[in-house]
């Protein structure tokens, strides 16, 4: 296993989960509300998604981009509609107060499952990965050459959920139930704003 290519993956995985977007709202919020392992799992759905385009760009499967390429903005139509259901649940469901809140183990992979929907509803992914792949030398190669850079990609997109979970459990023994009703609303409005940005360049895409 070539070491410098594990970690270039890991960099890679990092730099596709860290950025703030619609799955990171979404892992914070669950995470305050039904605790750590629902944020971890929802994370770890958007890593499995990350994982999975990871391998077509790696292998360079013509088909499948070709597939993804041609129908992305149907995909980004079906994101579009989840977020807003996601941001619409997240606005009307009523907070509990945290000192009564105890973590859920019900819906994990309900939690698991949207969230890698919601990510795959993102075709671009793959392309993002082609373009850094081709600088890595590391597109149209064979499984078992790509293992080191894929295994970096799934250890640090799975890893940052992970610590953002972490840190965020930290953070909630100090929330209010005041302060609680303040993060449901920003969720919702941010998630829903991501929603009118994919619609947004839906209709520019379309006329």
């Amino acid at each position: 296993m070539e070491i410098s290519l594990l970690f270039k993956g890991i960099f890679l995985g990092l730099c596709v989960a860290i950025p703030v977007g619609p799955i990171g709202i979404l892992c914070i919020n669950r995470t305050i509300k039904k605790g750590y392992v629902s944020g971890v799992m929802s994370g770890l759905g958007a890593t499995t998604a990350d994982f999975l385009y990871g391998i077509v760009a790696a292998l360079g499967v013509k088909l499948v981009t070709d597939f993804l390429s041609y129908y992305k903005n149907w995909f980004h139509f079906i994101g579009f509609i989840f977020l807003i259901v996601v941001g619409i649940s997240i606005l009307t469901k009523k907070p509990k107060d945290p000192e009564m809140m105890i973590p859920e183990s019900k819906g994990l992979f309900k939690d698991y499952l949207t969230s890698l929907l919601l990510t795959l509803t993102n075709p671009l992914t793959v392309f993002f990965f082609i373009a850094v792949f081709t600088s890595f030398d590391a597109i149209n190669v064979s499984l078992l050459n790509a293992i080191p850079l894929l295994l970096g990609v799934l250890i640090g997109s799975g890893g940052w959920w992970f610590i953002l979970c972490g840190i965020t459990m930290k953070f909630k023994k100090k929330m209010s139930f005041r302060f609680l009703k303040k993060i449901d609303l920003i969720s919702g409005i941010l998630i829903l704003g991501f929603s009118i940005y994919i619609a947004y360049n839906l209709i520019k895409a379309v006329f």
